[in-house]
């Protein structure tokens, strides 16, 4: 499951917490979505019973490019790695780009590289042919 803006509010953050320790104790897993962006604050990382952390395509897009992006992608990998997490890097879609996050340590990639988006019953027809 994603965890995103939503845990902003302070009121709803507590309660947040414990619901997601209560669906963990029921083998779900949980990622903060957009990790560097908008309310993903480092706090979260602290608190929250967390398993994965995703970088956000805005930092994907132009990482083999720009040095500010693979710094950021670096430094969410690195934060990952560190706290334990897994590292989602989300918007692949060049090698370039998977070779990279692989490379500096992102278990896993998500984007048009690996998959166009489906509709569902092509992706249920997908899933029954493998």
């Amino acid at each position: 499951m994603q965890i995103g803006a939503a845990l902003a509010a302070p009121r709803t953050r507590e309660d947040a917490i414990r619901k997601i320790k209560s669906l963990k104790a029921h083998g779900l897993t949980f990622a903060i979505d957009d990790s560097g962006t908008g309310y993903s604050s480092l706090a979260y990382f602290k608190r929250l019973p967390l398993d994965m952390l995703k970088i956000d395509r805005s930092f994907v897009l132009d990482l083999t490019t720009n040095p500010n992006d693979a710094v950021i992608a670096r430094t969410i990998i690195a934060l990952g790695s560190s706290l334990g997490l897994k590292v989602l890097a989300e918007g692949v879609e060049t090698e370039a780009q998977r070779d990279f996050l692989l490379e500096d340590g992102c278990q896993a990639c998500r984007g048009c590289l690996c998959a166009r988006p489906l509709e569902a019953q092509a992706l249920a027809g997908l899933l029954r042919k493998h």
